[in-house]
């Protein structure tokens, strides 16, 4: 009863979008659909070459850090949901009563 089986290595692998990680190549498939929304050649151009650069600048940015960097600035710097980003709410970590 011998059967190959299949032990997979990279289980925690970045999601990829052919060859490219999905954080770079996000910025170029935005700036893609702009550019196709704008119904111009030059607009379309204009639009390409700005998700290159982008795209370019997170990948130099990233470069010698943890693979999953661009998900862990995301997570500490963006807000959970719109509606809980409210300026006039102190953050959690302010415990102090008032009244």
């Amino acid at each position: 009863m011998r059967t190959d089986t299949y032990i997979p290595r990279r289980l925690d692998d970045n999601w990829k979008l052919g060859f490219w990680d999905i954080d770079v190549a996000a910025p170029v498939l935005l700036a893609f659909f702009i550019g196709y929304l704008a119904g111009t050649k030059t607009a379309f151009a204009a639009c390409l070459a700005a998700g290159i650069a982008v795209s370019r600048w997170i990948s130099r940015l990233k470069a010698d850090k943890h693979p999953a960097f661009a998900i862990h600035w995301l997570w500490w710097h963006l807000p959970a949901t719109p509606l809980t980003a409210l300026r006039a709410t102190p953050p959690s970590h302010i415990r102090r009563m008032v009244g």
